[in-house]
């Protein structure tokens, strides 16, 4: 099968805001180059996007105190590059196409906990909405971009 005829995984991704207007980040435990993103992952066989969502950001960072303030209209979708599609996912899909979530994160810092029953982040800081796609993996910049976009209007000037 190529790429152009293997399916996209659904997944979700979450932009979690904190009360000064910077977002949640964080390095991935899988890679000595930096590699940071934004909690994400797959859709389990029928369950709802959203509720994805708050699964995966508590799966991947221990925050249960947010709320939802948007999400994107469209998913939105990247390609892995060629050498990880036989890598990933058992080489099924050809990338992902997420639906996001803008959340406000209503807790304190000292609730967010990287050690969960499988890690995937090494460490993590709250950045500049408007710089994450310079710090994601080359593959991803666009969708990252497309997240910007989507929500720029909800989070305000640079911060």
């Amino acid at each position: 099968m190529t790429a152009p005829e293997k399916p996209y995984r659904q997944g979700v991704g979450v932009v979690l805001l904190n009360d000064v207007g910077k977002v949640f980040v964080a390095q991935r435990i899988d890679t000595t180059e930096p590699a940071w993103q934004m909690p994400q992952g797959g859709i389990d066989k029928g369950e709802d996007p959203y509720a994805a969502a708050v699964r995966e950001l508590e799966e991947e960072t221990g925050v249960t105190s947010a709320t939802l303030i948007a999400e994107t209209n469209d998913w939105l979708r990247y390609d892995l590059p060629p050498d990880l599609q036989t890598k990933m996912w058992k080489g099924k899909y050809r990338g992902q196409e997420q639906k996001w979530y803008l959340m406000r994160f209503t807790g304190t810092d000292d609730e967010i906990n990287l050690d969960t029953e499988h890690p995937e982040f090494s460490e993590w800081r709250w950045a500049d909405f408007r710089t994450v796609p310079e710090l994601i993996v080359e593959f991803k910049q666009d969708l990252y971009w497309q997240v910007v976009d989507a929500f720029s209007d909800h989070i305000g000037p640079k911060a």
